[in-house]
């Protein structure tokens, strides 16, 4: 079972996700919040796989709580979804950088706000693929160029998980990771679930925004992976 908390500061959102959650057999609603401040103190509480978190809350705005959530060592297996009613710039990063495994708007499809929890709730992060852009692109702007140096952070990573990281940066799912270095799905996971653990973030939208900051990938550019190999490892 997929244990979720969902926080809004509106009631009748609440009740909406917890209806359209809990009906689900696979997903289990543990509880709700109103505030930032609650989403914490419910999250210590529960130990919730998931937290369903807006971002405009009083008593604490849901990045502020995204925050406390991700730096909890209690919490470390519970994933942070934001929602917005609009897809605002000025959150997207932030959220990321809070820890936020998912950013999606509240006019979601149901049947893909239920896609969302479960592939967050399995390890991988979601984005929207127009979330995804502007992350992007926020990224880029907000970074100034460097050289193509190798960046000291990436030292501890090998030359493989270095082209997989640049393509996670890029946008690139596992499958067309897979694809674009013929390597195996299973081993593009694998690759990536190492990579998260050496640079010590959450998931692999983390890892975006150190692929630009890092240098690995320069804005405004267009990276460029060696030749695939057609070595499975």
């Amino acid at each position: 079972m997929i244990g979720i908390l969902i926080v809004d500061d509106q009631s009748l959102i609440r009740a909406g996700f917890s209806a359209l959650l809990g009906a689900e057999d696979d997903i289990e609603v543990l509880g709700q919040a109103s505030s930032g401040v609650q989403a914490v103190a419910q999250a210590r509480a529960l130990k919730p796989d998931i937290v369903l978190m807006d971002i405009r809350m009083p008593q604490g705005d849901g990045i502020t709580a995204a925050a406390a959530i991700s730096a909890e060592p209690e919490l470390e297996h519970t994933r942070v979804i934001m929602l917005t009613t609009f897809e605002l710039d000025d959150y997207i990063l932030d959220s990321i950088r809070a820890g936020a495994s998912g950013f999606l708007v509240k006019d979601t499809e149901p049947e893909e706000l239920i896609a969302a929890v479960r592939i967050v709730a399995a390890g991988d992060s979601l984005l929207s693929p127009s979330v995804t852009r502007k992350l992007l692109a926020q990224v880029a702007a907000s970074t100034p160029a460097k050289t193509p140096t190798e960046p000291s952070a990436l030292q501890i990573l090998t030359d493989r998980e270095r082209e997989v990281l640049l393509l996670i940066g890029t946008g690139k799912s596992n499958t067309e990771i897979a694809e674009q270095l013929f390597i195996a799905p299973l081993t593009a996971k694998t690759h990536v679930s190492r990579i998260i653990g050496k640079m010590g973030v959450r998931d692999r939208t983390g890892l975006v925004v150190i692929a630009y900051e890092s240098g690995l990938i320069t804005p405004g550019a267009l990276p460029k992976v060696q030749a695939p190999r057609r070595n499975p490892n």
